[in-house]
């Protein structure tokens, strides 16, 4: 099956691609960043967007999509909605484990993200408030 113009095959579905320079990514993502490190998830969230609609490597639209579920589960968690934030959780989860590589190079510790998912979850599962997850910068690695 071909794309549409304007698309590219993400998990076998069709999805918005709409061509960024590699430098407007990394713009987008470092101030969804700053708005997520300030509590302010659903601009994150929105921030990211372009970002993840920019690029058409499989690995950094697994890294900004993982990253735009973790922003969800968190403006979920703001609106008292547990059921959200784990439903998010698994899917930033599951497009973070594909964006290790992407992370280095866009310097985001993805295993570090991934084991506050995973301890974040399990306190949503029993019950508990959400943890928050730091999202650390580390060096950039460019393959």
């Amino acid at each position: 099956m071909t794309d549409r113009p304007g698309t590219v095959r993400e998990n076998g579905r069709a999805k918005a691609y709409r061509p960024l320079p590699i430098a407007v990514r990394r713009a987008a993502l470092a101030k969804a960043l700053g708005a997520y490190g300030r509590g302010d998830y659903f601009l994150a969230h929105e921030l990211l967007e372009p970002a993840w609609m920019g690029s058409r490597d499989p690995g950094e639209r697994a890294l900004h999509s993982g990253l735009i579920k973790l922003a969800a589960a968190f403006v979920h968690a703001v609106r008292g909605n547990p059921a959200g934030v784990e439903k998010n959780l698994t899917g930033a989860r599951d497009r973070l484990d594909r964006a290790a590589q992407a992370g280095l190079a866009f310097g985001i510790d993805v295993p570090a993200v991934l084991v506050q998912v995973d301890a974040c979850r399990a306190t949503v599962q029993r019950g508990g408030a959400p943890l928050p997850i730091e999202i650390r910068p580390m060096e950039v690695i460019v393959p």
